[in-house]
């Protein structure tokens, strides 16, 4: 690919999905780039693709038609592309995921849940990275703590930390502040913020929070399954 700065790639995807004998298009040909060091934030009502997109672009599903890039290399589309054993290896080396539900394991401490994709794959200092990610996202004084021990706030601070422990390439968070108050979104919007600017890394995000959404650089509304911008 010529550009290559543009770190995700997606051209005319759509996904189609059957309830009984109806067919459901959620997400209707969508084409757009989003370059390295981006943070692109997708807004749009309830069933409007925005997740479905986004679950694409983080290769947690397949879609009916189109193609999608990584850094150059077709993931899916028709002709060669990757295997489901490939596909494993990149959901795990490159992309970190966060979602609305923490899925914190309840019988783990914080450091150990934030220690958790250790277990089936580690870039060379991950360890490291435990402790000085507890103190980046502001957590260290509750690293012996159990989840129901901690608010919500820090809950979502844990699972954050827990997805770049593997230090990704492209953190993908979907409805990351849904389960919490204002005051807490906001706080985890500006920890979301501060990691794109000082490390570059790439976010892309899905919220129904205009205010959280503003923190982005890169706004992008769907609506009946495909993306406008600007």
């Amino acid at each position: 690919m010529a550009d290559t700065d543009i770190t995700l790639d997606a051209r005319g995807l759509s996904r189609a999905y059957r309830r009984g004998s109806e067919e459901i298009l959620a997400l209707d040909g969508v084409t757009l780039s989003i370059k390295r060091g981006e943070f692109v934030s997708f807004m749009g009502p309830s069933g409007s693709g925005k997740t479905t997109l986004v679950n694409l672009l983080g290769c947690l599903d397949n879609p009916s038609a189109g193609e999608l890039h990584l850094a150059g290399k077709k993931i899916f589309g028709e002709g060669k592309r990757l295997s489901e054993r490939e596909l494993t290896v990149v959901r795990r080396e490159v992309f970190g995921y966060i979602f609305q539900n923490f899925y914190l394991v309840p019988s783990l401490t914080v450091r150990e849940n934030v220690a958790v994709p250790l277990a089936f794959y580690r870039k060379p200092g991950a360890e490291a990275e435990v402790d000085r990610l507890l103190k980046l996202l502001g957590i260290e004084h509750r690293a012996n703590h159990l989840p129901r021990e901690i608010s919500g706030g820090e809950m979502q601070r844990v699972a954050i930390a827990r997805a770049l422990v593997n230090r990704p390439e492209i953190l993908l968070a979907d409805e990351p502040t849904g389960n919490l108050d204002s005051r807490r979104s906001t706080e985890i919007g500006e920890v979301l913020q501060e990691l794109n600017r000082s490390s570059g890394l790439t976010i892309v995000m899905v919220t129904h929070d205009p205010g959280l959404a503003k923190l982005g650089g890169r706004h992008i509304e769907m609506r009946d399954g495909r993306a406008y911008e600007g």
